[in-house]
C-alpha cells in the first residue's frame, strides 16, 4: 500500500484548490496521478500566458 504524499500543509491546500479536490483525496491520490495533474495545469497556465499580450514599461517615454 501507498504512503500519503509528503506534502507541506501550504502546499497540500493550494494544489486541493487549483485542482479541485478534496484535501483528503488529494493526499491519498497515486503519485503518477498527481503529476499528471501538475503537468495539466503547467501546461494550461503556459497555454494562457501566451495568449496574452506582453506589456514593456509602464507607457510613459
Amino acid at each position: 500500500m501507498s504512503q500519503p504524499l509528503q506534502l507541506s500543509a501550504e502546499t497540500a491546500v493550494k494544489l486541493s484548490k487549483e485542482l479541485n479536490v478534496p484535501l483528503e483525496h488529494l493526499m491519498h491520490m497515486p503519485k503518477h496521478i498527481l503529476l499528471q495533474k501538475i503537468a495539466e495545469l503547467a501546461a494550461k497556465a503556459a497555454a494562457e500566458s501566451e495568449s496574452k499580450p506582453e506589456v514593456e514599461g509602464d507607457g510613459k517615454p
